[in-house]
């Protein structure tokens, strides 16, 4: 079998637009294998994440987002929220583009996160109750554990107050993951 590299490049502006654009293909292909075209947790524009979301996650203080590349080619990105004080990380979003799924790219690429960030004590993260792959992946292959399940009966302190009527960002049943690095002194 042929070896392949994958690397993580840093996130450049001329290619923003194609990072969302990837990033939304990729949590829109998710939701379809799980929903079909019923699926209700679409937004307006059809899309399972908003480009204003995934703008902000990239803009947010501490934010450095990445392209995956496989052999060269892009294959998928990640955006994580890092706090060099408290070395308590957020992975804030990580895809792989669908034609790239099942190729072993996603856990190679949070090996290399993994690599990039070895001061982390703590990495933390959310995936929708649908995304078995994701639940799968975090909790079975990179040593996560499960720490909360957010829904209309627990919800996310993390996420600010929304309209009720605002439908926008899609499923509000969220899993937290947790990945204890090292322990803190």
């Amino acid at each position: 079998m042929k070896k392949t590299t994958i690397k993580l490049v840093p996130l450049k502006e001329d290619d923003r637009n194609q990072f969302i654009l990837d990033n939304q293909e990729a949590f829109k292909y998710g939701a379809m294998q799980e929903f079909g075209v019923r699926d209700e947790h679409l937004s307006d524009d059809g899309e399972i994440i908003s480009r204003k979301t995934i703008e902000e996650s990239i803009d947010a203080k501490g934010a450095e987002a990445y392209r995956i590349t496989e052999n060269g080619l892009v294959v998928g990105g990640v955006v994580l929220k890092i706090d060099k004080v408290s070395h308590r990380n957020e992975l804030e979003l990580l895809f792989i583009v669908p034609k790239a799924h099942s190729r072993g790219i996603v856990y190679r690429a949070w090996l290399e996160i993994e690599k990039l960030y070895p001061e982390t004590e703590v990495w933390t993260t959310c995936t929708p109750y649908f995304e078995t792959r994701n639940i799968h992946f975090y909790i079975n292959k990179c040593g996560f554990h499960a720490v909360a399940f957010y829904n209309e009966h627990y919800i996310n302190p993390k996420m600010p107050e929304t309209d009720p009527d605002d439908q926008e960002e899609g499923p509000d049943m969220m899993f937290e993951f947790k990945k204890v690095m090292k322990k803190s002194d």
